[in-house]
């Protein structure tokens, strides 16, 4: 058992630096060596099906041992290594794991941006909960799976008659009514999947569930009355996406002859990170990003946004220097990001973190080795397994800036490679919530 740990565990080591290049070369530095990375195949893929494949590397003795022991102490609940002098030598990387690893993490990104949304209103929560544990009760096998459908369902339904005033009294004022149509949408919804359900009908229930979780989630979005906060105000002047905004990525796929081009849609959160998401977003609309490849693709993480030439970063032609913006972390139970700092740094070994590194395709800032606030404009996606590397202790939550998910087609990423060119990435909704842009004030 502990050998199969290893290999897995490999694919996620940091290297005796902690930091090494990502392709092509130049200071930004992501926290894993690509040599020590085990590249996934997934299937079904976007326009065609590949073969499933592994590609397999090679590891040395040593990083093997390493990733052994790190293995062992996460299932044990005690660190098994100290990273500190490889990281900052003030204090350990690992917290008290036992504490972190409380249960099965959410790896959907729908459901990691519902449980994000800033509000507190524990009547449509209690909704929310049994619909998203029908993904749990799916993995039964066969029929057997739809008596534990049938009771998700049955508890959503049964808070949701019971919660319905107080769900109302939480939407924002302006939303009230559109708030009522979509409970009554999704009390019409649990009806028919409860037919789904007596009709043993399984290859039916997931895209049930899947409607009656964006009418919860509409619902969850319509109680934000404004933004929830100021942000500091050394950084009030930069773009700031206030809310929620979506964007679709047109990647050109080469050399496959089973892929030709695929378009992932991202939703980026600017409720939990709010100048990271409107750096992003300033950049789009600037079309910085078209026409750029993908610059480093190695199984563990697809990354880009490295300019050509000397610049390591997004050069502002009103200042003619590159322009860069602060870490920014969302920690559950605070109202407002951390900004400048690790939790690390800070001390904070055992927060959760709002966006965390759970989702197949979770969206981050790189950022310089040693330089917490020299995110500019390089950006990864990570692929990996959550079980293995779980939220609050896998070296990047907490590290790193997350602003979104890709939330539809994540698989392919899979399937992107270096010199894959991105054809486009383009604003599809929630632009008005982008206040301050600079690309209006100078192309």
């Amino acid at each position: 058992m502990a050998a199969i740990i290893s290999c897995h565990y490999c694919s996620s080591l940091p290297s005796s630096k902690l930091f090494t290049p990502k392709i092509p070369t130049n200071h930004f530095r992501f926290p894993f060596s690509q040599n020590n990375l085990l590249s996934r195949r997934f299937g079904p893929r976007c326009s065609a099906q590949n073969p499933h494949q592994k590609d397999r590397r090679l590891f040395s003795l040593k990083e093997c041992a390493i990733s052994t022991a790190l293995a062992v102490g996460l299932l044990t609940g005690v660190p098994a290594l100290d990273w500190s002098a490889n990281a900052y030598a003030a204090s350990p990387v690992f917290p008290d794991l036992s504490v972190l690893i409380s249960g099965p993490p959410i790896k959907d990104p729908g459901a990691l941006l519902r449980y994000a949304l800033p509000i507190d209103n524990k009547a449509i929560r209690e909704v929310q909960k049994p619909l998203e544990d029908i993904t749990d009760s799916l993995k039964v096998a066969g029929v057997k799976a739809l008596d534990s459908v049938e009771r998700n369902l049955k508890q959503a339904s049964r808070a949701l008659k019971q919660g319905k005033t107080l769900i109302l009294s939480g939407l924002a004022e302006s939303k009230k009514e559109r708030g009522i149509e979509l409970l009554d949408k999704l009390e019409a919804g649990m009806d028919e999947l409860q037919q789904i359900v007596e009709d043993r009908n399984r290859d039916a229930v997931a895209p049930k569930q899947k409607e009656l979780l964006q009418y919860v989630g509409s619902v969850e979005e319509d109680m934000v009355d404004g933004f929830p906060y100021e942000v500091p105000e050394e950084y009030r002047n930069m773009p700031l996406l206030k809310g929620r905004a979506t964007v679709e990525m047109k990647v050109k796929v080469k050399d496959n002859p089973n892929l030709d081009e695929c378009v992932f849609r991202i939703v980026l959160d600017g409720y939990n990170a709010p100048v990271t998401s409107g750096n992003f977003i300033d950049l789009v609309e600037r079309h910085f990003y078209d026409g750029m490849e993908i610059q480093r693709a190695d199984g563990f993480v697809v990354q880009t946004g490295d300019p050509e030439g000397p610049a390591e970063g997004f050069i502002d032609p009103s200042t003619e220097k590159t322009r860069t913006i602060p870490l920014e972390i969302m920690v559950e139970g605070e109202k407002a990001p951390f900004y400048g700092a690790t939790l690390e740094e800070l001390g904070l070994y055992k927060a959760q973190t709002r966006l965390p590194f759970n989702a197949f395709g979770t969206m981050a800032m790189a950022r310089d080795e040693f330089e917490d606030n020299s995110a500019s404009s390089q950006i990864f996606w990570l692929l990996k397994e959550s079980e293995l590397t779980p939220s609050n202790a896998n070296i990047l939550d907490g590290r790193y800036a997350v602003f979104g998910y890709v939330t539809e087609n994540e698989d392919y990423l899979a399937d992107v490679k270096v010199g894959d060119v991105i054809e486009s990435i383009q604003v599809v909704a929630g632009l008005d919530n982008l206040v301050n842009p600079s690309y209006k004030i100078a192309g």
